[in-house]
C-alpha cells in the first residue's frame, strides 16, 4: 500500500526559506518539530492583526463557528492561492462548515507541487505555525495512518503552501486548540486513493472532523475555457464520480492541482454518506484582476449528510 510513486518530478528553483525547530528528529515517530510559515507576507499578511482583519472581512458571521459542536463529519474542497485572489472563495466554504459547528480535528489534504515523497505523506511535525499561533498535530490519528502504511516525511512540506494557507481560517474560527492532520497527496492510481481513502475513515472513527482537500482548479487558460472545463470537473465531484473525475482530469488533460487530495475526499464522502454537495461559490482569478486572458479558478465545495442537523 501507499508505494512511491513510479515517475520522477524536476523541481522547479524557487527559493524559500523553512525555518523549523527539531528535538530527536529521527528517533520518534512524533517529535517536537514546529513547522513554521514559509508564505506568510505573500499568499496572507505576515501580521496577526493585518491578517484577522482579511479573515474577518471576507467571512459573514465570524464568531459562528466556536457555538457548538459538528453532529457529523463535514468535506470541503477550498482554494489555496493568495488570499487576495481566492480568499473569499475559501472563506465561505469555512463559513458554512462554521455555521454548522466546531470539528473535533481538521484533517487537510494538501495538493504535492513538488512531486516529492510518497502518494500519501504525514507531516512530520508536532505543530504548525501562522502568525495568528500554533496548531497541534493530532498525534493518535497520525499514529493510526502511519500503522495503516502512511509513510511520514519532511521534504514534501518544505515548499509546499496548500496545507499552510487553509490554517489562519481553522485558528481564527475554532482556536489554536484544534488539532490538524496533514497530509500532502500526489496525484495516484484508484485503487491507491481507495485504499488510502478507507485507512483515512478508519483512523478518524467516530470523531466529527472536517476533511479539506486544498485545490485550485484550472490554471493558466482564458476565463471562459478555465470556466467550462470546471464546470465539467464540479459535475463529476458534485456527483461524487470519482472515476469519471479521474478520467477527465487524464483525458483533458485539466490542470487542478490537488485531484489526489479531491479524489481521496470524494471516496471518504461517498463511503461516509456525506452525499448532500454543493458549491458554494466559484470565481477565477479574473473576477478580481479584471484580466480574463489567463486565469486560476477557485471553487468552494461542501459535502455534508443529507438533512444535516
Amino acid at each position: 500500500m501507499l508505494r512511491k510513486p513510479p515517475w520522477s518530478v524536476k523541481i522547479q528553483s524557487v527559493t524559500i526559506c523553512l525555518v523549523v525547530r527539531c528535538h530527536d528528529r529521527y528517533n520518534a515517530f512524533m517529535n517536537d518539530c514546529i513547522r513554521s510559515p514559509i508564505v506568510d507576507g505573500a499568499f496572507y499578511p505576515s501580521q496577526p492583526e493585518q491578517l484577522r482583519r482579511q479573515i474577518v472581512g471576507f467571512l459573514v458571521d465570524a464568531g459562528s463557528g466556536r457555538r457548538n459542536s459538528l453532529t457529523s463529519s463535514v468535506g470541503l474542497i477550498v482554494p489555496h492561492a493568495g488570499y487576495v485572489y481566492s480568499g473569499s472563495v475559501a472563506a465561505v466554504g469555512f463559513q458554512e462548515v462554521a455555521n454548522r459547528g466546531k470539528p473535533e480535528v481538521v484533517v487537510i489534504l494538501g495538493a504535492s507541487h513538488t512531486g516529492l515523497g510518497h502518494w500519501f505523506s504525514l507531516s512530520p511535525h508536532s505543530v504548525w505555525a501562522t502568525p495568528l499561533g500554533e496548531s497541534p498535530v493530532d498525534k493518535d490519528m497520525m499514529s493510526r495512518l502511519v500503522a495503516a502504511g502512511f509513510k511520514q516525511e519532511e521534504a514534501p512540506f518544505v515548499r509546499e503552501h496548500s496545507i499552510e494557507v487553509q490554517l489562519p481560517f481553522i485558528q481564527y474560527l475554532w482556536g489554536l486548540e484544534t488539532a490538524i492532520v496533514p497530509i500532502c497527496i500526489s496525484p495516484a492510481p484508484l485503487s491507491e486513493v481507495q485504499e488510502a481513502a478507507r485507512a483515512l475513515a478508519k483512523a478518524l472513527g467516530e470523531r466529527k472532523g472536517l476533511i479539506i482537500a486544498s485545490s485550485d482548479f484550472t490554471h493558466y487558460e482564458p476565463d471562459d475555457v478555465a470556466r467550462s472545463l470546471d464546470n465539467r470537473a464540479l459535475d463529476h465531484i458534485l456527483a461524487l464520480d470519482v472515476p469519471g473525475f479521474h478520467r477527465l482530469c487524464h483525458a483533458e488533460e485539466l490542470t487542478i492541482c490537488g485531484t489526489g487530495a479531491i479524489e481521496v475526499l470524494m471516496t471518504l464522502a461517498r463511503a461516509s454518506n456525506l452525499t448532500a454537495t454543493q458549491t458554494v461559490r466559484y470565481a477565477t482569478s479574473g473576477d478580481v484582476t479584471g484580466d480574463l486572458r489567463s486565469v486560476v479558478g477557485y471553487a468552494s465545495v461542501l459535502l455534508a449528510k443529507e438533512n444535516y442537523g
